[in-house]
């Protein structure tokens, strides 16, 4: 009995890793992650890591200048000239007329060149000018060939000048951007607003090949997030609700959610219902997470660790005997997608092994208690 006690020792069933095999770090685990205690500095350094903004990522927070012409625009062109017998004269018509002649020329699609056609004028670079500026251009082409030449260019079908939104949480569409400048809720709104919760959704801004994901309760809560969109700029609208996972000796396992504002170590305690007393071990509270290298560059015994997927695996680890260790949960951020572990006192194993012992044991004890009344 006593061998079957020993064997089943070993193969006893675990919620995972042992405090002390997760804080030796000595051990296999040298190499493949980092394992970190948290103490006020790591808390403070944590605490200042700025979340991704668009403020901070895009820098330039005004709206353009001005419109631009982009190849695949229409304009529509309108050109006047001070008296009769210049180029837009009809010599039938205003033969007793002394005022001013115009012309309309028809819309036209700015071409691949980023040219259009002008009578008299012949081909004007347009793409990249503003509508004043190919004005000019095209009264300086056809000065002295028609009497005071003026012009007027209009817009009438903006194609470059437009931002696109698409995405699961929202309507995909291509949104004009105006001359006054749109921000970021703007062009959403105009596209059709979103399909999901906007706590669970989350912005990706991409623009000139960078692209920085942030989620729409921060957007709508800080203004200065509410950035002016760009012509060009992909918005995409992703619904992705903050989670992290909860595992081992607490009252609630699983996935649990949260606000996209952020939560703090202490709420997610809180929210998995506790550490369960017979079970927990109060120097076994630790949060797995995948961080950014310049982030993980800054931490203590992160040297050598190998990356994964360009990430650096990190266990932070709070022993919750300590007296400060609350206030060191109330200033330790959540991310998502992290994991929340806490680990089995080493009495669970001994428990464990009595309970086996009496489960092998009781039947024989009931039998001597029984056999003398057995004839």
């Amino acid at each position: 009995m006593l061998v079957g006690l020993l064997a089943a020792c070993s193969t006893l069933r675990e919620d995972g890793p042992k405090t002390a095999v997760l804080l030796n770090k000595d051990r296999a685990t040298t190499g493949k992650i980092a394992v970190v205690d948290l103490d006020p500095a790591v808390a403070s350094l944590l605490s200042a890591v700025q979340s991704p903004s668009l403020r901070g990522a895009f820098g330039d927070y005004r709206p353009p200048g001005s419109q631009r012409i982009g190849v695949g625009d229409a304009v529509q062109i309108t050109l006047w000239e001070a008296g009769q017998g210049g180029l837009f004269s009809s010599p039938a018509l205003d033969r007793y007329s002394t005022g001013s002649r115009s012309a309309v020329i028809p819309d036209q699609v700015v071409a691949r060149d980023g040219s259009i056609t002008v009578p008299f004028a012949g081909r004007i670079p347009v793409a990249g000018r503003t509508p004043p500026e190919v004005e000019r251009l095209i009264v300086q082409r056809l000065t002295g060939k028609a009497i005071d030449p003026q012009a007027l260019v209009s817009l009438t079908r903006n194609v470059s000048n437009t931002a696109s939104v698409i995405g699961d949480a929202g309507g995909g569409m291509r949104v004009p951007l105006s001359v006054r400048g749109d921000r970021l809720l703007s062009v959403i709104a105009a596209s059709g607003g979103v399909k999901a919760a906007v706590a669970t959704v989350t912005i990706l801004l991409s623009r000139e090949g960078r692209t920085v994901p942030v989620p729409m309760q921060v957007v709508v809560d800080n203004p200065q997030e509410d950035v002016y969109v760009r012509p060009d700029d992909v918005i995409t609208l992703v619904s992705d609700p903050q989670s992290f996972t909860v595992v081992g000796a607490t009252g609630r396992s699983g996935v649990l959610q949260y606000d996209a504002l952020g939560l703090k170590l202490d709420q997610a305690i809180a929210k998995a219902g506790g550490l369960i007393d017979e079970r927990a071990d109060p120097n076994g509270l630790f949060v797995l997470r995948y961080e950014e290298p310049a982030v993980a560059r800054r931490l203590p015994q992160t040297r050598g660790v190998t990356l994964r997927d360009g990430m650096v695996p990190v266990v932070y680890h709070l022993n919750l005997r300590a007296p400060d260790s609350l206030f060191l949960a109330h200033s330790f951020p959540i991310h998502n997608h992290d994991i929340v572990y806490v680990s089995n006192s080493k009495i669970v194993d001994l428990q464990k092994v009595f309970n086996l012992f009496n489960l092998l044991v009781s039947p024989a004890v009931t039998g001597l208690y029984i056999a003398p009344a057995v004839p």
